[in-house]
């Protein structure tokens, strides 16, 4: 299978800073992150969305295009996602004239591997606007998912901002109190889509500032840190991006002061586990509470 090289960066967060987030060392990370393009030379650069920290339609406009300025120096193909902070005041098509590219869902073919880039509604609804908080999960974003996992005939890299494992948040600064602004609701029923897959899966997200990685029904999900956040280094920014290798293996590495890495073998992800029990009190066997149901 011939092999991908991926370089990811998350969370840029260019503008103040802000809370944790150490916004004033985007635009010097990002030229770090660019000569580690230029000396690896992967086939891709991935950009996970949250260029900026928004402020207000002007402002944003600004920030996204010196962070768009940073970028065309790095002569690799550059994929850009959304993320809330780029949506909160501008729109898709602002974003995608500012970024001379379009933002629509897309799959590459690269080596041996698929690259999806689900670029799902990532803006965030406020109470104070739309009667509702937190992220939506649009129907049509879940059927162009479910449509490329059913019809894939090579291993899929799906990317996204907005993560879909449902892991736990404990110890995250942002979303330990604030879950419901990790996710979509509903997530149940993208994992539901991965189920599906018949050839090996893996996703990676931003959006929650950390590295991890969860693997549910044999799919490993991983997140990655953010370019400028600080609470796993304060006071310093984490000046994190990723190298992702995906041949027969699946090698993620993330750089910088909050360092990150693992490696898996493609095949076992391809493998789906049982389905879970029901509630215990609901088990009976011939009459009888089933054994389980005294653990």
């Amino acid at each position: 299978m011939p092999a991908v090289r991926l370089a990811v960066v998350a969370d840029i967060h260019h503008g103040a800073d802000s809370m944790t987030k150490r916004g004033t060392s985007a635009l010097g990370l990002l030229g770090d992150f660019a000569r580690f393009v230029a000396e690896t030379k992967p086939d891709a650069v991935i950009d996970l969305g949250d260029r900026i920290s928004d402020v207000g339609a002007e402002t944003d406009r600004r920030l996204e295009a010196e962070v768009a300025d940073a970028f065309r120096i790095i002569t690799a193909p550059v994929y850009h996602l959304c993320g809330n902070h780029d949506r909160d005041h501008l729109s898709v098509a602002e974003n995608e004239a500012i970024l001379g590219q379009s933002l629509g869902h897309a799959t590459l073919d690269i080596g041996g591997w698929r690259i999806v880039l689900w670029r799902a509604d990532s803006r965030i609804r406020r109470v104070e606007s739309d009667g509702f908080h937190g992220f939506v999960l649009a129907e049509a974003d879940l059927l162009w998912l479910a449509g490329v996992i059913r019809t894939a005939d090579r291993p899929l890299a799906i990317m996204s901002h907005v993560p879909v494992s449902g892991h736990a948040q404990t110890g995250n600064y942002y979303f330990e109190r604030n879950p419901n602004s990790s996710t979509y609701p509903g997530t149940e029923r993208v994992r539901a889509a991965l189920r599906a897959a018949q050839v090996p899966v893996m996703w990676l997200s931003g959006h929650v500032h950390w590295n991890t990685v969860t693997v549910v029904d044999g799919i490993p999900h991983f997140t990655m840190q953010s370019l400028t956040e600080s609470f796993t280094t304060s006071p310093e920014p984490a000046a994190a991006w990723a190298l992702l290798q995906l041949d027969h293996a699946i090698d993620l590495r993330v750089f910088g002061r909050d360092p990150f890495a693992i490696t898996l073998d493609a095949a076992r992800t391809q493998r789906r586990w049982l389905t879970p029990l029901p509630e215990f009190h609901t088990i009976a066997q011939g009459g009888a509470r089933h054994p389980a149901a005294t653990v």
